[in-house]
Formats: C-alpha cells, structure tokens, sequence
C-alpha cells in the first residue's frame, strides 16, 4: 500500500517521465502484479516508465531493457534477447544442494495452535507446523498475512495470546532469554553496523552472542574466506554494495553456529547473481546443522526450500514440499501457486 501511494504521489502533478527505483522491492508477488498492471495503463496513456528492477518477471513486462554493470552499459535489447545474452548473470544456477532428506529428523522447531491477537484481530490465527533440523522452510505469504508476527514470537520477540511455540527447546511464552541465545536473525532492513569495518562488526556480534576471543577470531577468518572478503577485512561496511552487505549480514547472524536463524526477506533488492551466491550460502548453513527459517517474496527461491508454508490472513492455507503443492494445486511453479491461494481468498473460498 506504501508503494502504490508512493506511486500516485509521483503521479500528482501528470508528469510525462516517470522513474522507479525498485519499485516493487519487499512487496508480494499479487501487489507487484498489481502495480504493474498500474504501469501498463500509465503507459497506455503516453507516460513514459524508466524503471529499475531486479525480478526477472518484471524485466519481461518491459518493452526494452538495459543491463547496467558497474557503471556502464553492457547491452539494450528486447528483454527476452537481454536475458538471453546474459544468461550467465541472470538465469538461475544450478546450486550445489545436497539430498535434504540426510537431514537429521530431530525437530527445532514445534508451533501449535498459535494465536496472536490485536484486541479483536487475529494476526496470526491457529497455526501448527514442526520444522527439523538442517531443513531450509520457507515462511510465505502476502504483505499482511502475519508471518512477521508469527517470527517475532519464534524469535523471543514477542508472546503469543494463546498457543505454543517452542524454538531449540525453549518456550516463546516463558524462556524468550534463552531462545535468543539459540537463535540468528537477519531482519529485512540491513541490520550491521556502516561505521565500523567488516572485522568490528563481526567481532562486535561474536561478543554479543557471548563467543569466547579465540572463537571470534577463528569464525571470522572462516567466514571472510568464506566470502572472499579477506581483503575487505577493514573496510567499512557501509562502503560494501548492497549484496555484499546482505551477505555479510548473514554471515554475522549464523556466526555462533546457531540452532535456528531466521532470514526476514534476506535478499530483497539483491540482484540475481548475488541472490544465487546467497543461496548457496544457505545450503552449506543447513549443510552444517543450522535450520533455516526464511522468509521471501522472490517464488524462485521459494522453490529453492526443502518445505513451505503460505500463510494467508493469519492462517496457514498450504503446508509442504514446493513440488508437492505445484502438484496439489494443478499449477506450473510456486508463483502460481501463490496466487492461486491469495484470490481463492480474495473470493472467501475454502
């Protein structure tokens, strides 16, 4: 609702150019279709759109598209042609996931009739789901449905109205202290610190988290070799390209080896590359025993999850492997079957 009112407001004074800085990023995959349907009427009646975006989807709504790399034009083409020519760059990779189902069967996480409530309001209505050990889950739904709600209580943020959610076996309704201990989190908005260089954040949370010094010190040689960014080391953080960033976030959120880390929409305005690299970062998380609760508008990476959950108004309406719900919904791809879900609700179907 945010982008769409940010849109009129662009549009108050009837201008004939209209630039867009990602405008759909964060936003659901119904609202993005529904600002871009926007789009196409503005474009009917002669506005001309410049936009930037890093959903492939939306690249393809574009009569012509660019390809911006490090300050200089690479190519401009149809968008079909462009995505083609720079396949390497834009076309999924195939990453390196190994058999989900060595994952071990012990379950992290037990959430059971869950209810948090706003006076009258149902955020989150009567959920259940069991997350395992080593699993990737992947926590869906619309701008609204309740699903930050709901993290916020696995996270020790908050406590539910009724209900019961354990994390790494501590109880979000009395032992929240202890879950936190237990846990990473990476919230959507970047969450280290730009003044201090890559080596102080790190050494900041690795004390946080209650790390002894040779601890930090190992992690974090670990981790910037990890990442390749043993020669930023010392720069400042806020000096790092926005997927660099994202990627040291979460480096810095799994730096104690949690038992859970929860990603709130990790890889938002990230570009496609990047989104791959962080990725293959998650699987050798989960490779590792982390679990990993995520969070994500992007349906690609949806498919990328060993389970998925879609939330919708509060409740939970689709519950399983991404190939198991395109089967039971008769759709082509998660995409699909997101939408198939929201206007099923829309209509007040069962």
């Amino acid at each position: 609702m945010k982008q769409k009112l940010a849109l009129s407001c662009a549009l108050v004074h009837q201008p004939s150019v209209l630039f867009l800085d990602e405008p759909s990023t964060g936003v659901d995959p119904i609202s993005r279709k529904e600002l871009w349907a926007m789009l196409a009427q503005l474009k009917q009646r002669g506005v001309t759109i410049l936009a930037s975006t890093p959903y492939l989807d939306e690249i393809r709504q574009c009569d012509r598209a660019a390809f911006l790399d490090q300050g200089t034009i690479k190519g401009i083409d149809l968008p079909d042609k462009l995505l083609d020519t720079f396949s390497d760059v834009f076309q999924p990779a195939r990453l390196q996931q190994e058999d989900r189902a060595t994952a071990a069967d012990d379950t992290v996480i037990t959430v059971e009739h869950l209810v948090k409530a706003f006076g009258s309001f149902h955020a989150v209505d009567d959920i259940s789901f069991q997350v395992r050990r080593g699993e990737i889950f992947g926590f869906l739904g619309a701008n609204g449905a309740g699903k930050t709600t709901a993290m916020r209580i696995m996270t020790g943020l908050s406590q539910p109205t009724s209900g019961r959610a354990v994390v790494a076996g501590f109880d979000a309704s009395t032992q929240y202290e202890q879950i936190k201990r237990h846990i990473g989190y990476m919230s959507q908005r970047f969450s280290l610190y730009g003044d201090l260089t890559v080596r102080e954040n790190m050494r900041l949370f690795g004390g946080i988290y209650g790390m002894s010094a040779a601890d930090i010190k190992a992690r974090t040689a670990q981790a910037l070799q990890q990442l390749n960014f043993t020669q930023h080391a010392d720069t400042l953080v806020r000096d790092l390209p926005l997927g660099w960033k994202q990627k040291l976030a979460f480096m810095v959120s799994i730096l104690h080896h949690p038992d859970v880390v929860f990603l709130d929409e990790p890889t938002g305005g990230v570009d496609p590359k990047t989104r791959q690299q962080f990725w293959q970062l998650i699987y050798d998380a989960a490779r590792d025993g982390i679990t990993v609760f995520v969070t994500t508008h992007y349906m690609d990476e949806a498919e990328y999850c060993d389970r998925i959950s879609i939330m919708v108004d509060g409740q939970i309406r689709a519950l399983g492997t991404p190939a198991e719900l395109v089967r039971r919904f008769n759709c082509k791809n998660m995409d699909e079957v997101f939408t198939h879900l929201a206007r099923q609700a829309s209509r007040g179907d069962d």
